[in-house]
């Protein structure tokens, strides 16, 4: 999930950890108040440096991304940023600056409660992120994250039956007063067993995720709030994970779909992965699941997202993983996934850093990926696309790579 990486390993599952209100939680302040002190970062281009190339094969990826027809920026690129959203908006210039180039796409996360309480509309923070060029993407979850796994109140099936019709439909005229485009990420990873609103926990029954998204997504037709881009968000699925065609609300009702991709290397019982592995085929850790193929199958006529994605440090070098996953498995395996966010949250359940610095050769590598035309830089100040289309316009549906 966005805010927060909770997935401990124990033999070959993935479980929820122990959760503490206390721990790094990316939560608003429970009135969705922003300080006076945020203040507009204007649209900017940044001007690109040379560095060394720290794996050696950034100049020849470069040159088969750009004679590949790429010139053009085609991918949304962003991040879950450590420290936002805050009073400021200082942390997302600090990873900017690290990065070398301002994002498409500033994510962050809330839930519908916090502490036994609705959460408003954050209209403080999605002008924060406007103002500055960027598309907010909000991870909008139907739980309480003071209260762990088990949460009668937020059963899927109290929102089939109406019980949080007013807070969803005071929602979502707030965001339709806001009146701008957004990406709206919805109870994202239902696939998996580690969220309330899963279907394999908390008395959650088969079916009734898809009835859940469509009685939402309904609310806000009702009340005019078109401005929301509906992002379908899986994890990368695995023999545990539910299959993501039970899961699925149907196209009229999705306008983007998604996955969660992680390479954990070798940490909590993990093994190292290469993007293609991640993003694809994997024929060792997920027994041959392919999250690419399956979405494209799906929902054909559907650009794809990874919601989240960072790599791990031990079992390979996350350095060239990086230059490999946004110079050559994404442009020329992937050509589908049109939008991408790093997570870029401390995580206090693993022994390293999902962070773009974790080192001085991570943080050249992700610097010199990112700076490829074809990741769009904060050009949205103004927009008014709903749905949200990739940077290079309506997408096109086309025969997926071999």
């Amino acid at each position: 999930m966005g805010w927060f990486r909770w997935r401990a390993r124990s033999r070959s599952k993935v479980v929820l950890a122990t959760m503490a209100a206390a721990v790094l939680v990316q939560w608003a302040p429970a009135d969705g108040a922003l300080h006076s002190t945020v203040a507009a970062a204007s649209e900017r281009q940044v001007e690109q440096t040379a560095v060394d190339d720290p794996v050696g094969d950034l100049a020849t990826a470069t040159a088969t991304d750009e004679t590949a027809g790429t010139t053009q920026a085609s991918v949304y690129w962003g991040a879950y940023v450590d420290g936002w959203p805050g009073t400021t908006t200082a942390a997302v210039d600090a990873f900017e600056k690290k990065a070398g180039k301002p994002m498409s796409i500033v994510a962050w996360g809330a839930p519908w409660w916090r502490d036994h309480k609705y959460m408003l509309f954050q209209t403080a923070y999605f002008d924060a992120i406007r103002n500055r060029g960027s598309i907010p993407l909000l991870s909008w979850s139907s739980w309480d994250y003071c209260c762990g796994l088990d949460q009668p109140g937020s059963q899927l099936g109290s929102i089939i039956r109406g019980e949080h019709d007013q807070f969803i439909r005071s929602w979502a005229r707030e965001a339709k007063a806001w009146g701008h485009p957004f990406f709206l990420n919805f109870d994202s990873e239902m696939n998996g067993w580690w969220w309330p609103w899963s279907e394999q926990i908390n008395g959650n029954s088969p079916g009734e995720f898809v009835a859940a998204w469509r009685h939402v997504v309904d609310i806000f037709r009702e009340e005019g709030a078109t401005n929301a881009t509906w992002l379908w968000c899986v994890n990368i699925e695995a023999p545990e994970t539910t299959p993501i065609q039970q899961l699925y609300p149907g196209d009229d009702y999705v306008d983007w779909t998604c996955m969660d991709a992680y390479n954990w290397g070798l940490d909590k019982g993990f093994m190292w992965q290469e993007p293609a592995e991640v993003f694809g085929f994997s024929p060792n850790l997920r027994r041959g699941f392919n999250t690419y193929e399956a979405l494209t199958q799906l929902a054909p006529d559907k650009p794809i997202m990874v919601g989240e994605m960072a790599s791990g440090e031990h079992g390979g070098s996350k350095a060239a993983w990086i230059t490999s996953a946004f110079t050559q498995a994404l442009p020329n395996q992937f050509p589908r996934i049109r939008g991408v966010v790093w997570y870029a949250w401390l995580d206090p359940t693993v022994s390293f850093s999902w962070g773009i610095d974790s080192s001085p050769e991570t943080l050249t590598a992700f610097s010199q990926a990112i700076s490829l035309p074809r990741y769009s830089i904060n050009n949205y100040k103004t927009f008014e696309s709903r749905p949200i289309q990739p940077p290079d316009g309506p997408f096109v549906s086309a025969a997926p790579a071999d």
